[in-house]
């Protein structure tokens, strides 16, 4: 109990409190909706003790560390875990490596023989590894045909752990699918951080990413655009392999919230049309489906940017 006590608080320090969307509530959201799908039943008459154990270690340290931007921007910044990732899933790696230095500065698999141990550890970075999401397509397709050919055998522990990686990249980005007050709270503190990002791109003359330039995008596009191209496909799929009341659910929150943003945007445009009116010949874009095709294109700018106004061009406060 001290080890996992120690561990925990080790993790939510690890965390930066000053990132407005990853931080250590956003790891406790996760873990609580990782748990709520682990309780499915679907999986919970299949799971075995370590399935469920590497699943909420995966959900509580599955952005560890995070800087509060995303990979584009820790490439073109020179920093150094892009160096030591070699600009490949740098955030996911970093958050990986990081829990397991935890876990072996805790002990926490200390009274398992060693190969397990390491076993353990490779699995919790295949889980984490999961959760990039400028690989959505390749996890999405697999899901896909494994449903359609209904193939999936979760007496299979291969299976299982491919079910684990679904299910943890629903959660991690299960906020649409939050009832309308608190899943609008999570997308203004996701955007926030995009558009700090944004922010420090501007401040150091850095090309701009997409989704964070605060002048050009808002809450409500984003967010249409998100649940269009990302969120909306990866939940069907879920509910077709998990079709219970807690699917249906969140599908029903979905539409209502994408709805709910869609009104906002409206009244948004209607309030800015009377207080400036439109001239003849202004090139009127659709903002949402701007943000829908940069969703498309760069689907892991999506969940991951962000940064930070206290920070200048942020440096990870662990290496591995």
């Amino acid at each position: 109990m001290v080890k996992l006590w120690r561990f925990l608080v080790m993790v939510q320090e690890d965390y930066h409190s000053d990132n407005p969307y990853h931080n250590a509530v956003h790891a406790a959201d996760v873990t609580q909706a990782m748990y709520c799908y682990m309780r499915e039943p679907m999986l919970a008459k299949s799971l075995t003790s370590c399935d469920i154990l590497l699943g909420l270690l995966a959900a509580a340290t599955h952005d560890l560390d995070h800087p509060g931007v995303n990979q584009p921007f820790l490439i073109k910044t020179d920093h150094y875990l892009a160096t030591l990732y070699r600009n490949t899933s740098v955030l996911e790696n970093h958050h990986w490596k990081s829990a397991v230095g935890l876990l072996r500065e805790t002990g926490l698999f200390s009274h398992m023989p060693a190969e397990d141990s390491l076993n353990m550890e490779r699995e919790l970075g295949s889980l984490i590894l999961a959760t990039d999401i400028s690989r959505q397509n390749e996890y999405l397709t697999r899901f896909r045909v494994h449903l359609d050919q209904d193939n999936l055998c979760l007496s299979s522990a291969s299976h299982r752990h491919f079910i684990l990686q679904m299910a943890l990249k629903c959660a991690d980005i299960c906020n649409p699918c939050r009832p309308w007050e608190l899943s609008k709270q999570w997308s203004e503190k996701v955007t926030e951080e995009f558009f700090q990002q944004g922010d420090i791109e501007k401040k150091h003359k850095l090309e701009v990413s997409p989704l964070c330039d605060r002048q050009a995008n808002t809450v409500g596009n984003i967010q249409i655009g998100f649940m269009t191209y990302v969120a909306e496909p990866l939940f069907a799929e879920w509910a077709r392999f998990s079709d219970t009341r807690l699917s249906q659910t969140m599908l029903g929150h979905m539409g209502l919230n994408k709805a709910s943003w869609g009104g906002l945007q409206q009244e948004q445009t209607s309030v800015t049309e009377e207080a400036e009116p439109i001239t003849a010949g202004t090139d009127a874009k659709d903002p949402t489906a701007a943000a829908g095709a940069t969703a498309r294109r760069d689907s892991n700018t999506a969940t991951t940017a962000g940064g930070t106004s206290s920070k200048e061009i942020p440096q990870g406060s662990r290496e591995s």
